[in-house]
């Protein structure tokens, strides 16, 4: 295994809000995307498991637990490179809300709770549960990821059990008007 991306969700209709694309990525020891551009999104990568060099600015190193968000605004190119131990990344794209600024990367280390995405339009909650234990989650768009896999569901809000990795988005699900006809 070197990189595997399973595509959890890819909504092109903007029934999702700004959330364009969520994706469970695992990559094996030095692996990484290889260089690559991104334009007018903002990628937030949730490590769940490993770690993980982020190689543009600052060259941040992200361990599990801890959430990143790269605003690419107008534009820049950049690579993810696993550790030594790999890594596994739940990647999320949201549709820029401003797109027209200059490219910017921020680390969350160990996000617990609510983590500040300086935007209207979505909010991230996320919790790691230890096993035998449980966590009541926000109501949102979950996505739990443990031993038994992914599950993505629209929920109510409620208890989860763990060991697992809860990340919830809140999303504003007014239809853009680039989705509009």
């Amino acid at each position: 295994m070197t990189l595997t991306s399973d595509v959890l969700l890819e909504p092109d209709d903007g029934s999702l809000g700004p959330l364009l694309r969520l994706a469970d990525d695992r990559l094996a020891p030095g692996t990484g995307y290889g260089r690559h551009p991104h334009r007018a999104v903002d990628v937030v990568a949730v490590v769940l498991a490993g770690s993980l060099r982020h190689a543009w600015g600052s060259g941040a190193v992200l361990t599990a637990g801890d959430v990143a968000v790269l605003r690419a605004g107008t534009g820049l190119e950049h690579d993810e490179v696993a550790g030594d131990d790999g890594a596994h990344v739940l990647q999320s794209y949201l549709r820029s809300a401003r797109p027209d600024d200059d490219a910017a990367h921020e680390v969350h280390p160990n996000a617990d709770g609510w983590v500040d995405l300086g935007r209207p339009d979505a909010r991230l909650w996320t919790e790691t549960v230890a096993g035998g234990t449980s966590a009541t989650v926000p109501p949102g768009l979950l996505v739990l990821t443990g031993p038994a896999g992914v599950r993505v569901e629209q929920q109510a809000g409620g208890p989860v059990s763990g060991p697992a990795t809860a990340v919830v988005w809140q999303l504003d699900v007014t239809r853009p008007a680039w989705a509009r006809d």
